[in-house]
């Protein structure tokens, strides 16, 4: 069989980087982990495509070639799904999709000829051997969980990695927290799922005969889920690897606030070339944090607890969120302090949505309060039920949040702030390419000439050349990502 995998456009967001993408000239951000694996567990002799819309076009004569298209997505690519599943429609092409999206809410789409919900290494061998049988069904779905030690290597083959600022992997499923906004725990459980250290390795290894030298996102929901395995098995694995290829990757992840209380887990993960963490903080207040059921986040000093993290080498990238029920008038200025003094360079703050499946969704139902379907852009003027406060308060509140903290003046200073804080590992290796080169010429041009706020950019350049000339990369890199966050912030406010 001709088989398409199509991964829909991403909107001009927060999370894509788009506008600090052209000064690497690259087209996205990381490649479409879940299609390529799934593309690994299709059969060997059947043909098949990539195209991945955040790098280029889909063709008529893409969906032609293929007997069907394969289409995975989540919430904030809906536009494009549809858009796809229209084309496919029009030129008689049979559509197969699955992935978050579809698995929360696949009775919204029309036009899909075979749903394969929930976790592919369970319900995608039912779907093939029906296809094989001639009998597909139209609904594959299973509310067990996968044992992920069988999740094949993704089929890179399928991507040009020219195309990409990272790649991924995927190390395990799950978390043991139940925040009642999120959706992680409807997708893939409380009890973290994960690979073998052997896996691990593997696909690390895969990365690296790609040609691979550069940043590697471990895409889990909350990396530390299972802390006793990742410090006796698999960071112990990874430094081996590391040490013998040389620290050819720099890594990042997502994790809980309490990675702050294990020093020895911190220094592991630096040890394996891990210096970014993004943490889902979200409010400053207490009350907030245990309406959400936020408890790891409850009882500490998270400032104190971001600094740490900073001073052992991981520089934190923050979630916030405004609109809980228990939020005051006050929260605006108080989550604007909260990041300043905190010196979080990379600050994504979000309106509360009520994703369907959570705990905040069942209870908003239940009071009558939810108005619509969650779009997924956590970093728009968008909320889909009744809030308490009120809704122009909100709205206020979160554009003047966005307007101070992706200000030149504040941005910048809260670089500085980092750049004097943060402690890199002395495993960390700088690789300067081409490209990089060319970012730092371009930075100049459009920050340093073109665009407002030069004087902060400036000033910044030099005394980090001079001050801190080890992070002087790391300090540019920022500002780049801070013409990026203006640029969304502004098409907000």
């Amino acid at each position: 069989m001709n088989i398409l995998l199509a991964f829909p456009c991403f909107p001009d967001t927060f999370w894509g980087f788009r506008h600090a993408l052209k000064f690497v000239s690259k087209k996205a951000v990381n490649p479409p982990l879940g299609l390529l694996t799934v593309a690994a567990m299709l059969p060997a002799g059947w043909q098949k495509k990539l195209v991945d819309l955040n790098v280029s076009p889909l063709k008529d004569k893409d969906i032609e070639w293929a007997e069907y298209v394969f289409i995975s997505a989540m919430a904030i690519q809906k536009e494009s799904v549809r858009e796809i599943i229209k084309r496919c429609n029009a030129l008689g092409t049979k559509v197969v999709a699955g992935g978050p999206l579809f698995s929360a809410e696949h009775e919204e789409f029309e036009g899909v000829d075979h749903f394969v919900l929930n976790e592919a290494e369970l319900t995608l061998p039912d779907f093939l051997e029906d296809l094989k049988n001639g009998q597909a069904k139209h609904i594959y779905a299973s509310s067990e969980w996968a044992d992920i030690t069988s999740t094949p290597v993704p089929l890179w083959t399928l991507m040009n990695p020219k195309h990409y600022a990272s790649m991924n992997i995927q190390y395990s499923r799950g978390c043991p927290f139940d925040c009642e906004f999120c959706d992680i725990t409807v997708l893939y459980g409380r009890r973290p799922r994960t690979k073998t250290k052997e896996q691990v390795v593997a696909e690390l290894e895969s990365l690296y005969a790609l040609g691979w030298r550069s940043g590697v996102f471990f895409v889990d929901d909350n990396f530390i889920g299972n802390k006793l395995k990742l410090k006796k098995e698999i960071l112990p694995a990874m430094i081996e690897w590391m040490e013998k290829r040389k620290h050819p990757f720099s890594l990042n992840t997502e994790a809980s606030i309490n990675l702050a209380d294990d020093e020895e887990l911190m220094r592991l993960m630096v040890q394996a070339g891990f210096d970014r963490v993004f943490i889902g903080i979200e409010s400053p207040n207490e009350k907030s944090l245990e309406e959400c059921r936020k408890v790891q986040n409850r009882n500490r000093d998270m400032i104190a607890s971001v600094k740490k993290l900073h001073r052992f080498g991981l520089e934190v990238q923050g979630g916030f969120i405004v609109g809980f029920d228990n939020d005051p008038a006050s929260i605006f200025e108080r989550l604007i302090s909260f990041i300043q003094e905190s010196g979080i360079v990379t600050a994504m703050v979000g309106m509360l949505n009520a994703p369907r499946g959570t705990k905040l969704y069942q209870r908003l139902m239940r009071e009558g309060r939810m108005l619509s379907a969650f779009t997924g852009n956590n970093t728009a003027i968008s909320i889909n039920f009744a809030p308490k406060m009120s809704l122009d308060a909100l709205i206020k509140g979160y554009k003047d949040i966005l307007s101070s903290i992706y200000s030149p003046k504040n941005f910048h200073a809260r670089v500085k702030q980092f750049l004097k804080e943060f402690k890199p590992s002395h495993t960390a290796r700088v690789r300067l390419r081409c490209e990089h080169i060319k970012a730092l010429f371009k930075s100049i041009l459009i920050l340093g000439v073109i665009a407002k706020g030069r004087v902060y950019y400036w000033r910044l350049f030099f005394w980090s050349l001079f001050r801190k000339p080890r992070l002087f990369p790391l300090s540019i890199t920022l500002l780049i990502y801070g013409f990026h966050f203006r640029k969304i912030s502004s098409n907000t406010c």
